[in-house]
């Protein structure tokens, strides 16, 4: 019984802090809207890239893109009733996140602190907040199922996996898109963004790559990123290079486009990519990571194995263009 009680002590304060933040959004007209789901107020000062940071905008919203789709703006309604417009400053399909600003004449709850997603370990209570099925201020709770999961998005002709996404049981259900998924400190750990199936949820995760992501749509409204053109799945190294690289896997280049920076780098198909920018490359996630503004029309060098031999590839990513 008393495991029982420290249980729900948990998850009753975790409602209580995140519950007040996180409203349901409805985006375009709010008589015929063209979308809507959950949406999550958030500040972290202590984040120089957050929003009460170095060219932030105050308080803002996180939601899914998917959520928002082509809207630009919407009416976000909170637990107790107070509502708010709001304006979508930038989404990203890609990433599946969206930011949105509040009317600064809307009095809004106390935003909820975003935490580090990298802390997860499988087993861990989770709590998920929003609203399903029109369901104002919807709370369940569960454990983090699974981690490490890929959600492959699509915008246009780019794809992109949004790496690292965290599996729950804790029940979601159509609206909790774009709602808080907190751990047991009441931190937002992740933004629940799609159900998988009976008892399966997923969420994007709040990492260092999302909160740059934010970032970037806070200040541009968009998110910029490199172009390779290379197409590759993770591969085993051989035994000795694994044991001198500490580490089993690469990346095997299965297409290069023609006419692509790495085509023209001289990137080949069968080359096996162990680093990029001088970081370790596993899969595809990990060279995902390495193209984002900063590396356009920046010399990124490439380690491959090639054959039996180490090859250094000089690389210069062009933007990549939807």
């Amino acid at each position: 019984m008393d495991e029982l009680d420290s249980y729900s002590r948990t998850v009753v304060a975790v409602a209580e802090t995140v519950g007040p933040a996180v409203a349901a959004l409805v985006v375009g007209d709010p008589e015929r809207p063209l979308g809507s789901g959950s949406a999550v107020v958030v500040s972290d000062p202590s984040d120089p890239s957050g929003p009460d940071g170095p060219g932030g905008t105050g308080v803002v919203l996180v939601t899914n893109a998917h959520v928002v789709a082509r809207a630009r703006s919407g009416r976000a309604t909170f637990a107790d009733g107070t509502r708010a417009d709001v304006r979508v400053l930038g989404a990203d399909p890609l990433s599946d996140l969206a930011v949105l600003s509040i009317h600064p004449d809307a009095v809004t709850p106390t935003p909820v602190a975003l935490g580090d997603a990298a802390d997860l370990r499988v087993g861990q209570l989770v709590v998920a907040v929003g609203n399903p099925l029109g369901l104002a201020g919807s709370v369940t709770a569960g454990v983090v199922s699974a981690l490490g999961r890929s959600l492959p998005t699509r915008d246009g002709s780019a794809s992109r996996v949004v790496e690292d996404v965290i599996q729950t049981d804790a029940a979601l259900n159509p609206g909790n898109s774009g709602g808080a998924l907190a751990d047991a400190s009441g931190a937002v750990v992740g933004i629940n963004t799609a159900v998988a199936g009976v008892g399966l949820g997923l969420a994007v995760p709040i990492t260092t790559t999302t909160r740059d992501i934010l970032g970037a749509l806070r200040r541009e409204g968009r998110v910029r990123r490199g172009y390779l053109g290379v197409v590759g799945s993770p591969a085993p190294l051989p035994v000795d290079v694994a044991a001198r690289l500490g580490r089993a896997t690469g990346l095997r280049v299965a297409d290069v486009v023609a006419g692509s920076p790495a085509a023209q780098a001289g990137l080949r198909p069968g080359d096996l990519v162990v680093s990029a920018d001088r970081e370790p490359v596993t899969d595809a996630q990990g060279l995902q990571r390495r193209l984002f503004a900063g590396s356009i029309g920046r010399t990124l060098p490439v380690t491959v194995l090639r054959g039996r031999a180490m090859v250094d590839v000089l690389a210069v990513p062009s933007e990549l263009t939807r």
